[in-house]
């Protein structure tokens, strides 16, 4: 998986886009009166190539997430000698959990208590470790859902963690529901936080807003956004 080396023209279009994106973090922080160091940019690179994972963390990135296990695991081993913290941020299946935490340092997919076990396996295996944070769901009631735990599930998902050991709750995960405001479903998601909050008050990570939406995500207390494309371009079509 070893990439040629990386044109100066890529360099700088992803060094823009890098700043370009900072620049809309701080300018939603000061309307939300926060403070940008409060928020985290993890930057996706999905299908992106390892030598854009060098590039970003040249250019200061310390976190990158990834959706696929696969593909995840064979970038972090490239990768190795940058010391990122890897965020596992796609769906995820129970027999691939041990090996998401051999590699992962944070997961943020955890939706439910089945994959609890295989998650403490792995980070045992590696003798480190796993920040987790419990992905709820913002979909309306009889909605197709995307990934994530109903709200009413995660005490006892949130319990089923701080029981497991080599695992630290951190936080919570959402995506704003297709078709929908995302200022309406980042509301409604600081308001389940905060009753989380309130029951596990050290779990205070919120990882919410990507590309197109992560000033609705500031605004309504997101300590991370997770952001692809506005920094990497559109991803490569062959895949």
């Amino acid at each position: 998986m070893t990439d040629a080396p990386t044109h100066p023209d890529r360099r700088d279009q992803v060094a823009a886009n890098l700043a370009a994106v900072r620049r809309r973090i701080a300018v939603a922080c000061d309307e939300a009166g926060r403070d940008p160091a409060e928020v985290s940019l993890v930057v996706v690179t999905k299908f992106f190539p390892a030598s854009d994972v060098r590039l970003l963390a040249d250019l200061g990135v310390t976190d990158v997430g990834e959706n696929r296990h696969q593909e995840a695991q064979a970038k972090a081993a490239e990768c190795a000698d940058l010391g990122l913290r890897w965020h596992f941020i796609g769906g995820l299946q129970s027999n691939k959990a041990g090996a998401v935490a051999s590699y992962a340092d944070v997961v943020e997919s955890v939706d439910r208590v089945k994959l609890v076990a295989p998650l403490s396996r792995g980070a045992h295996s590696r003798s480190h470790a796993v920040d987790v944070l419990l992905q709820v769901s913002l979909d309306p009631p009889g909605a197709d859902h995307r990934s994530g735990a109903d709200p009413g599930d995660l005490d006892e998902l949130a319990r089923a963690v701080e029981g497991a050991g080599m695992l630290r709750l951190r936080g919570l995960m959402a995506v704003a529901p297709l078709g929908h405001d995302p200022a309406t479903a980042f509301a409604r998601l600081a308001e389940i936080r905060e009753e989380f909050v309130a029951e596990h008050p050290d779990a205070t990570v919120l990882s919410a807003g990507m590309s197109g939406d992560l000033e609705a995500a500031v605004a309504h207390g997101a300590t991370h956004v997770r952001v692809g494309s506005a920094v990497l371009g559109p991803r490569p079509s062959v895949q």
